[in-house]
């Protein structure tokens, strides 16, 4: 069964200034759905469950910002690298007059979380879990992942709520409401949103998409 590629592009002026657009954000979607759709398809040919099933949440939401970053690499026609391994900022801009980017990405409505508080330009990425027809529902997670929502914007320090609790795993920088909101939408599937539509932020949602 194709996967279902309904989506919105919102806000490209805010994403013109640090050359990106829409048609690379999409096609970066894309290129991680399809890596994921592979992985998914190969473990069932050997009758293993699939990818979201047998990886922590945690790890899958790593998986999901390395296969974005990586498309967004590939389709920037070289305005744009990938960083090494476990280093900061994921995106490298090799075009004087860009600015590096960094990746985060987070399940449904969470917020994204690091162990540092990462100030600079930030791409935004949250996903669902959908069944195996690509249907998202809010009661039941699926085994899926399907990239629901993409967020851009510069993120600093009062951005983040960080914890340092004695005797913690270690130190946790989550990105706050007010972090949240800075960063513009722009790209949304309103299938997969995990929101109510009686939300504010579904409400909000429509108000845009109705207006752009």
């Amino acid at each position: 069964m194709a996967r279902p590629t309904r989506y919105r592009a919102l806000h490209a002026d805010k994403l013109s200034a640090f050359g990106l657009n829409p048609d690379l954000i999409a096609k970066s979607v894309s290129h991680a759905h399809a890596i994921l759709d592979e992985i998914d398809d190969k473990l069932v040919q050997v009758n293993s469950e699939r990818l979201g099933q047998i990886v922590e949440l945690a790890n899958l939401s790593a998986i999901v910002g390395n296969l974005f970053g990586a498309g967004m690499a590939m389709n920037s026609n070289g305005a744009f690298q990938r960083n090494g391994p476990h280093k900061y900022p994921d995106l490298l801009a090799r075009v004087k007059g860009l600015r590096d980017v960094e990746i985060k990405v987070a399940l449904e409505k969470n917020a994204p979380k690091g162990h540092l508080a990462k100030e600079g330009l930030h791409l935004v990425c949250r996903y669902v879990l959908v069944h195996d027809d690509f249907e998202y529902s809010a009661e039941r997670r699926g085994c899926r992942v399907a990239i629901w929502e993409i967020r851009f914007g510069d993120l600093r320090k009062r951005h983040y709520n960080i914890s340092n609790t004695s005797g913690d795993s270690g130190k946790t920088a989550v990105v706050n409401a007010a972090g949240m909101e800075t960063l513009t939408p722009v790209y949304v599937n309103m299938d997969l949103c995990p929101y109510s539509q009686n939300s504010r932020t579904y409400k909000r949602y429509l108000e845009v998409i109705s207006s752009s």
